[in-house]
């Protein structure tokens, strides 16, 4: 049986991608991109979308790509 109910926020997955250095950014967007658990360029990381996680991923939002699983 499929659930029909939409997924919540906290049960969607994304999949974040490290794809530009954090090297000589702002200390505050260095802790973001670390704090996803990202260290090198192009390693992926897939985490539940939670309010805290969007939260990092806006304030480090250029220096990452972000897909819907």
């Amino acid at each position: 049986m499929v659930n029909s109910m939409p997924k919540t926020n906290s049960e969607k997955r994304i999949r974040i991608t490290l794809v530009k250095s954090p090297h000589g950014r702002l200390l505050v967007h260095r802790h973001c991109v670390r704090g996803l658990g990202l260290r090198r360029i192009r390693q992926s990381v897939e985490l539940h979308a939670t309010r805290e996680i969007m939260g990092m991923v806006r304030k480090a939002a250029f220096m990452l790509r972000v897909e819907e699983i």
